[in-house]
């Protein structure tokens, strides 16, 4: 199929009168039948000349105010031309890289969170030691630490700079045990840094992968490997002979660490069973606020019944303490256990207990 290239004439006025263009052709089929004998007409009745010059005649001008155009139909393309378009392919070694990148990423956050759960663990540590060593009330420590995150958590909700959870009755039973070991573990903690030196007590808790493996291994069905196992053996090895060796060693301070190490391997490998159960609706931040405000509850009544009411102004001024010195380092001790718990479970959720 062939397309044939026209023009329009420039003269062509936009403004033409049909009518009178009418009327002339009219006129002009008219006198081409008066002519009929003449010869030489066409199949419509019009000869080939009249028909010819009729049209040829007709002038059609262009008012001046119009511009001068001309139309003029694109080319064709031959169909030889038009191939479909090509999918590109993208190379193999884009997609291993972004995923090389990705990975990089992650193991980059990780580390950082094992830095800052370091970070904050040593703060918590210097200070919370030093208001141990001014108050001699384990459980009220625990309880003002509980209370500080408490605060945090509420704060956090109130002002939405995290969503609320929806907790349900079922929620409640799944995280009870959780609360009751959490509060426990950092009870014994504290007593135990009460009794013997911050180093010995840490030295102590090193033993907490020992428990780790053991308790994974019981409610996780996580069998460890022979490498695991084998790193086991100098860790322990260790910790009986610093607890040998070690000169601020009692017997309270070493069972309060003990069961810290217990306790506390126990809460994460439960709460890691609950994150895994309940991913969509428990997330690290929202597990680990409920605990802590359920850890304030539940021992508060016991801090008052066991130590009563010993963090008053009045009584630190009465023990020849400085209160705003104790009370500027107990909310220090108590910000950095938040943050180094919370760390902790950022990191649980990304890795196993082990």
């Amino acid at each position: 199929m062939q397309s044939t290239a026209f023009t329009l004439s420039p003269t062509l006025p936009l403004h033409t009168n049909p009518n009178r263009f009418r009327r002339s052709l009219n006129l002009r089929l008219s006198a081409a039948k008066s002519n009929n004998n003449d010869g030489g007409v066409n199949h419509n009745g019009l000869s080939s000349s009249s028909s010819s010059s009729s049209f040829t005649r007709q002038s059609w001008s262009m008012s001046p105010s119009s511009s001068s155009f001309k139309f003029r139909p694109l080319p064709l393309v031959p169909t030889s031309d038009l191939s479909p378009p090509q999918a590109t392919s993208v190379p193999e070694s884009a997609g291993d890289s972004s995923a090389e990148s990705s990975s990089l990423l992650k193991t980059l956050q990780l580390g950082s969170l094992f830095g800052l759960w370091y970070l904050f663990n040593i703060y918590f540590n210097i200070y919370n030691k030093q208001v141990l060593k001014a108050c001699h009330f384990p459980v009220t420590v625990t309880v003002v630490q509980f209370a500080v995150g408490t605060v945090l958590v509420t704060f956090m909700w109130a002002l939405n700079l995290y969503k609320r959870p929806k907790i349900t009755g079922a929620m409640l039973a799944a995280i009870f045990p959780l609360a009751i070991v959490h509060t426990l573990g950092n009870l014994f903690t504290n007593m135990s840094l009460g009794k013997v030196a911050v180093s010995f007590t840490h030295t102590i808790k090193a033993m907490e992968p020992f428990f780790s493996v053991i308790l994974s291994a019981m409610f996780l069905g996580e069998r460890p490997t022979p490498w695991v196992i084998g790193s086991l053996v100098p860790i322990v090895g260790g910790v009986a002979l610093a607890s040998i060796t070690e000169a601020s060693f009692n017997w309270a301070g070493f069972a309060s660490a003990m069961a810290s190490n217990v306790t506390n391997q126990s809460r994460n490998v439960l709460s890691k069973k609950v994150m895994v159960k309940q991913e969509e609706s428990l997330d690290n931040i929202t597990l680990f606020s409920i605990i802590t405000i359920m850890s304030f509850f539940l021992l508060a009544p016991a801090a008052i019944f066991m130590e009563g009411v010993k963090f008053t102004p009045a009584y630190l001024q009465s023990a020849g303490l400085d209160v705003r010195q104790v009370y500027t380092r107990s909310l220090l001790a108590a910000l950095c256990f938040h943050a180094y718990q919370q760390v902790s479970y950022m990191i649980l959720q990304r890795v196993s207990p082990v």
